[in-house]
């Protein structure tokens, strides 16, 4: 016999050895036991007692009702279960294998995490340090991990400048995302007043940068190789940061 017959069995037995004694209900007692199944079915969250005992005839015993509906709800798929005074149908605990499944929970970005994705869509490709100058604050490591962890952002290359720092830029799958056909579908200023997203009242010489497919309007860049990308980040973060 295997381990899960056994178990089986042993299921089983412990069903049949707490099995409650039923015995067989009058008319007027298996009405009360349908009232209470339908309240308690229909009701949002576990149903008390006091509010059952309002919603049936007056003389009806209202215990002897409930340990009849569980004797009969006993054994399967769903069970009535009391806690405290309170009662609600839930699912057999040994089925719960059965019906256990995965489910990907979005989580919502940051704002320097979007206002960090926004800078690397309109100014791609762009460096750490153009980054910070745009926001005005330290680009943190978590805030990066977080956009190449949703594919949304690639490192594109290094700069071919004093320190050859790592430039990012966006990913077809942020196109995706975001229903866009190529990054030049991006809402330039106008697009952005249009929508309401701006009052008029903007500094003076205020713009949006027009997002370009074009190759020959990026800056040039090396390829990173073979280097693995956490150490590439790393070595474009101070030591406070890349220690993190």
């Amino acid at each position: 016999m295997s381990d899960q017959e056994q178990l089986f069995d042993l299921r089983a037995a412990d069903d049949a050895a707490s099995h409650p004694i039923r015995e067989t209900p009058s008319e007027a007692e298996r009405t009360h036991m349908r009232l209470c199944e339908a309240l308690i079915f229909a009701a949002a969250e576990p149903l008390g007692e006091e509010e059952m005992a309002k919603r049936l005839p007056q003389g009806a015993d209202l215990a002897k009702a409930l340990a009849n509906l569980k004797a009969e709800y006993f054994g399967r798929g769903v069970n009535l279960v009391r806690v405290g005074k309170r009662w609600f149908f839930r699912t057999a605990p040994d089925l719960a294998w059965a019906l256990q499944r995965e489910q990907v929970e979005p989580k919502k970005l940051s704002r320097a995490a979007m206002e960090t994705l926004a800078i690397i869509a309109y100014h791609q490709p762009c460096t750490r340090a153009e980054i910070e100058d745009i926001r005005g604050v330290a680009l943190s490591k978590g805030t990066m991990d977080v956009l190449l962890e949703t594919g949304w952002v690639r490192l594109r290359g290094r700069r071919r400048a004093p320190g050859r720092p790592v430039t990012y830029g966006t990913t077809d799958k942020f196109l995706l995302h975001f229903g866009l056909e190529q990054i030049s579908d991006l809402p330039g200023l106008d697009d952005l007043k249009a929508a309401g997203l701006f009052d008029g009242r903007l500094p003076k010489g205020f713009g949006v940068p027009q997002p370009n497919d074009g190759s020959a309007l990026m800056e040039d860049e090396e390829p990173l190789g073979e280097e693995p990308l956490a150490d590439a980040f790393a070595s474009d973060l101070p030591e406070s940061d890349a220690a993190d």
